[in-house]
């Protein structure tokens, strides 16, 4: 019989359901995982060093979370309706984002960075959007333009490679992140036609210079612009509050997913009230009305989940257990490329990071294309042969609640071996 391994490469183009770009040979199938290890179908454990891309912050089959998931389960697992669950969630998250006054669910990151765009077109009557290269903000096509560089634009003219939406090219705008002066000269230009920035603060694994962010909310302000904060990876993360409590920094709309629902799938987009009035039913057909509905978006199970997921991050000390596992574990990578003489970035904040094989600061997208990403990509396989799961594309690697002292260790002593072992 055929193993899954070739079971999946039979169904799944590259046998994977988006981005791992992992070579046939050694493709896995995930069978299960707890805290922060997982064991494919051949029965092969990993330590887990992606986490469900960042969704498993509390790590994978956190009992508290299951158990509220599972008791919801029993009553209903979806009424494609506002429940309970979803209101008691909404009140939490209003409480802890400083920016949410409405609140609707979505399923996922991608589409509450999708209707963030679209409430703001409604409400502002411009057509275009701005984003800042090499950022992704999901599957649709303004999330996926410019991230991959495959036909390098001039700004702020954008890529549409990968993005399968040629109409991009007319009506998204990108920046330089970390460059202010030049976001503001496009804002400037464009302001007029321009109906949202949107940003992730923490932009993949690169960390705003001081005053960028700051600087990004008064001049949208100062254009009529609406600022949205992508906050799917950063929500829940940094702090409670996200990057808007870290940073200090308030948008006009918020979109987060990924943490949020403590594994399970979940997104949701809030903001000022006067801007998410645009999706009000009574509204309907217009002008300055945006359709917005969910099947799943809200469904009990994913906010009963998300309910013990909050209140796992809301025990005291977490957000300084994360924070001091981050720079350690940033740190200890540092040491290791040191001692093997190889320069390199270590990018990241909180339980984040990454590794920018460059002798020069890595701070926008030009510096990081600069990198040896073919490096990157020969010691992230080489993990991934050697029992670390992760996404050898480059991106980044997760610490989680489930992350202990040693498991950080272990990943650090795999990651010196595969340094020596891709060297040359």
């Amino acid at each position: 019989m055929p193993s899954f391994r070739e079971r999946a490469l039979a169904l799944f183009p590259a046998g994977s359901n988006g981005e791992y770009g992992i070579p046939s040979e050694l493709v896995p199938v995930i069978e299960r995982g707890s805290g922060c290890r997982v064991w494919d179908t051949d029965g092969r454990e990993f330590l887990d060093m992606t986490m469900a891309w960042g969704a498993a912050l509390v790590g994978h089959a956190q009992p508290k979370v299951v158990e509220a998931a599972t008791r919801q389960a029993a009553l209903g697992a979806n009424f494609a309706a506002v429940n309970r669950r979803a209101v008691e969630l909404a009140e939490r998250l209003a409480a802890i984002s400083p920016c949410a006054e409405r609140i609707r669910f979505v399923a996922s990151g991608t589409e509450a960075t999708m209707l963030c765009l679209r409430v703001a077109q409604a409400a502002t009557g411009r057509p275009k959007v701005l984003k800042f290269e090499g950022a992704y903000h999901g599957q649709h096509p303004v999330g996926i333009t410019s991230m991959i560089n495959g036909r390098p634009a001039k700004l702020p003219q954008s890529d549409p490679s990968g993005a399968g939406a040629s109409w991009v090219e007319r009506d998204v705008l990108v920046a330089p992140y970390n460059d202010l002066a030049a976001t503001e000269q496009i804002l400037s230009d464009h302001g007029h036609e321009l109906a949202a920035v949107i940003i992730e603060p923490l932009h993949r694994c690169l960390t705003p210079l001081p005053g960028f962010l700051a600087g990004l909310r008064a001049a949208t302000r100062r254009h009529g612009i609406v600022l949205v904060f992508d906050e799917v990876v950063t929500g829940f993360r940094l702090a409670l509050g996200g990057a808007q409590e870290y940073y200090g920094v308030v948008p006009d709309l918020v979109a987060y997913g990924k943490a949020l629902g403590g594994g399970f799938p979940l997104g949701a987009y809030a903001g000022r009230a006067d801007l998410m009035e645009v999706v009000n039913e009574h509204r309907l057909p217009g002008p300055n009305y945006a359709w917005s509905a969910s099947t799943t978006g809200g469904n009990p199970v994913s906010c009963a989940a998300a309910l013990a997921a909050l209140d796992l991050f809301s025990a005291p000390g977490t957000y300084e257990w994360l924070h001091a596992s981050g720079r350690s574990f940033r740190q200890q990578l540092g040491e290791v490329l040191a001692a093997a003489g190889v320069p390199a970035q270590i990018l990241g904040d909180g339980p984040l990071a990454q590794v920018a094989f460059s002798a020069q600061p890595v701070t926008d997208q030009k510096s990081w294309l600069a990198s040896d990403r073919a490096r990157s990509r020969a010691i992230m396989l080489e993990l991934l042969r050697n029992g670390v799961f992760l996404n050898p594309m480059g991106t980044k690697l997760y610490i989680s609640l489930a992350h202990d002292e040693a498991s950080v260790k272990e990943f650090v002593s795999r990651f010196a071996d595969a340094l020596a072992a891709t060297a040359g």
